[in-house]
This record gives C-alpha cells, structure tokens and sequence, in this order.
C-alpha cells in the first residue's frame, strides 16, 4: 500500500508562497502520476493540478490556480512539490497528493479525485488577508 505523506502547509499572508511536498518512503513515486487537490471548509474537494508519471512532462493546472502555481517531480527524491505564489484568501484549505499509477499523459480527468489509488493526510494551507 503507497503511504503518502504531505508537508509544507502553515499560514502566510495574502501574496506570499509556500512549496508543499508529497513524499513516499516505500515505493518509488517515480511510477505515478499525482494529484494535488484541495478542500475547503464546507465545500467539495477540488482538483487543482496534475503531474504524469516517470518524467512528468505532461502536467494539467485548474483555471483557478493557472499562473500562480507550479508542480514538478524528483524522482530521485520520491517526491512531488506545489509551488504556489501569490496565494488568496480563497486559496485556504487542506490540500491533499493522491496518485495514480503509469498514467503518462494527464488531461482534464486527472482533476477528478475517482480515479486515483492512494491518498495522504493533507496539510493546512491558511491565507490571512
């Protein structure tokens, strides 16, 4: 069973970054495409980007969240990061990894949260205004 683990939420003010990671100490992360989704207080979970398997060459970003953050992959590191910038109050929420295996070309889909096989935890992510 893949164990993710997802780090790097806290509170920031409004326009500042954070880098949140989706780690897997088991397995090689490198065989998955993964998930970054989010949820907030008394609303759906939503996706918010995807990256593919192996080289990660094919990402997918919501609108919501295009131009303000950046996924990438360390294989080498078993890890997947989310680099957001300048963050909104409406950004705050739980954001959760989730992956889902040898998908090497991710599309619209991937930001539905069915088709993945393992999920983490989730980490905080507080905007303050």
């Amino acid at each position: 069973q893949l164990q993710l683990v997802e780090s790097g939420g806290g509170l920031v003010q409004s326009g500042g970054s954070l880098r949140l990671s989706c780690v897997t100490s088991q397995y090689t992360l490198e065989y998955y495409a993964i998930g970054w989704f989010r949820q907030a207080p008394g609303k759906d979970r939503e996706g918010v980007v995807c990256i593919s398997a192996i080289d990660g060459t094919s990402t997918y970003y919501a609108d919501s969240v295009k131009g303000r953050v950046s996924i990438s992959r360390d294989n080498a590191k078993n890890t997947v990061y989310l680099q957001m910038n300048a963050l909104k109050p409406e950004d705050t929420a739980v954001y959760y990894c989730a992956a889902d295996l040898l998908v090497t070309t991710v599309e619209a889909s991937c930001l539905h949260d069915s088709g993945y096989d393992y999920w983490g935890q989730g980490t905080q992510v507080t905007v303050s205004s």
